[in-house]
């Protein structure tokens, strides 16, 4: 019997209204770890983060594929991209 792993990109906006990036197998988890200031290093300074988008893939390759394209976008094409409108 295979077990279904999920993998997730998911976008925080952090108190600052920065953008921060990230890959994971489980959202509420890391969610949690970035609020409790033991998440990345670029978090810890800017909590509390709310996550606002996330999109589920099969393999992590994919996620992982997505998080660095998001990365590459401006602010303006990442609020597109996540069905924002810029300011």
């Amino acid at each position: 019997m295979e077990k279904k792993s999920n993998h997730y990109f998911y976008v925080l906006e952090c108190a600052d209204q920065s953008f921060y990036a990230g890959y994971t197998n489980n959202v509420d988890r890391r969610v949690a770890v970035h609020n409790a200031g033991k998440g990345a290093k670029y978090t810890r300074a800017r909590g509390p983060v709310e996550c606002i988008y996330v999109e589920e893939f099969d393999t992590k390759q994919e996620a992982m594929r997505a998080e660095y394209a998001f990365k590459q976008l401006t602010r303006t094409q990442k609020m597109k991209y996540i069905g924002r409108d810029a300011l």
